[in-house]
């Protein structure tokens, strides 16, 4: 079905993207499996073509695109390539740089936003704690007034880009008996003193991302460094999730549909009992199956990036998104490796590497049981 939400900027700048990552990115991905991380030099050369920016203001050294379907073109082109690639640029550019954008002040932006948009302030989110996953009302890490400073002590898990991130949006608590009202963000400099990182985490699949544990123990910072309202976080936190569900939708279907893609072209290549697998009745069915799950989910997820675009995506919508997307892309990637039968299953192919990485997409930026949940609270239930 052909798609209407772009228009011919959208695909100019998909094809300046393509080309980047086919010169830059692609030939080295084996690398960025290996070493279990996405080196410096492509932020930098994703800084210098003007990618990381899209959301901050010129003034800083951004694009200020303020037509979220760049970012969304930006994320499929990075999802065709893997998922990892597209959850660590997501991670930087369109789920915390926001944060700095809309809720930092000018001393902040300043501060950091040009260096954000060159590459050489790698950003990451603190969210997620050992003890919390989904529920963020619950998070331990504590931030204490002392003085003029504030003192932070605690933990945080499964930290996309945490093993060479140069500035951590942190939440912690600030006021315990406020509960969830009690919360605020924190950007820390990982050189700070008391900062420190745990291992990279060795992850069931997504291995080119460099996910840590952070630790923070006696970490001193001041006024300077709250991003938003004090006590505000929570709430903050909350206005930015539907922007981080649809990124992660947008790439859920971008990454299957890929892989889909090359899996029919395997049908028909691949031969057993004197003809393509493809043209077995039971597999033609179950591509043409898979096909249509994809573009039934895209057709979803175009509506939402284009509510969003018009600031009109709601939460339960981005709800909806989010969990359908990464159960579509897992339900398509299983058949995918069941369709290359023994290679399937073998690392050195994509559609193996692509399963693996797929898995997580069902539990991160909530996972789809609290997604149904709201959606659920939604109905009255």
């Amino acid at each position: 079905m052909q798609r209407e939400i772009y228009d011919e900027d959208h695909e100019a700048f998909r094809g300046s993207v393509k080309e980047f990552l086919d010169r830059s990115v692609t030939p080295y991905v084996e690398t960025y499996a290996a070493e279990k991380a996405i080196p410096r030099e492509f932020w930098l050369e994703a800084g210098k073509q003007g990618f990381l920016g899209l959301e901050v203001p010129e003034i800083y050294g951004g694009s200020e695109a303020g037509d979220y379907r760049f970012n969304a073109v930006l994320f499929e082109e990075l999802s065709k390539v893997n998922a990892a690639l597209a959850s660590c640029a997501g991670i930087h550019a369109d789920i915390t740089a926001p944060y700095l954008v809309e809720l930092g002040t000018d001393e902040q932006k300043q501060r950091w936003l040009p260096g954000v948009v060159s590459g050489e302030i790698l950003l990451a989110i603190g969210m997620t704690e050992p003890s919390g996953g989904s529920d963020l009302a619950a998070l331990k890490t504590t931030a204490v007034r002392d003085g003029d400073d504030w003192v932070i002590n605690g933990s945080k898990t499964f930290i996309t880009n945490g093993y060479s991130a140069d500035l951590v949006l942190v939440a912690a608590r600030t006021s315990p008996e406020k509960k969830a009202r009690g919360i605020t963000l924190f950007a820390i400099d990982t050189t700070l003193p008391g900062f420190s990182r745990g291992r990279k985490l060795d992850k069931v699949g997504q291995d080119e991302s460099d996910t840590a544990e952070l630790f923070f123990e006696n970490v001193r910072v001041t006024d300077a460094e709250i991003v938003g309202e004090l006590d505000g976080g929570f709430i903050h936190m909350m206005q930015k999730l539907p922007q981080e569900r649809l990124g992660c939708a947008i790439s859920n279907v971008a990454h299957a549909k890929q892989i889909l893609e090359e899996t029919v072209q395997y049908a028909k290549d691949r031969k057993a009992f004197g003809q393509s697998i493809g043209n077995f009745q039971h597999n033609k069915f179950l591509l043409a199956e898979q096909v249509t799950a994809i573009e039934v989910a895209e057709a979803f997820i175009d509506k939402c990036v284009v509510q969003h675009a018009a600031g009109e995506l709601t939460p339960v919508d981005a709800a909806k998104a989010k969990w359908w997307s990464s159960q579509v892309q897992n339900d398509v990637l299983d058949h995918c490796v069941q369709l290359h039968g023994g290679y399937g299953f073998m690392n050195e192919y994509r559609a193996a590497r692509a399963w693996r990485d797929a898995r997580v997409s069902k539990i991160w930026a909530g996972s789809n049981e609290i997604m149904k949940e709201l959606i659920g609270r939604d109905l009255g239930l």
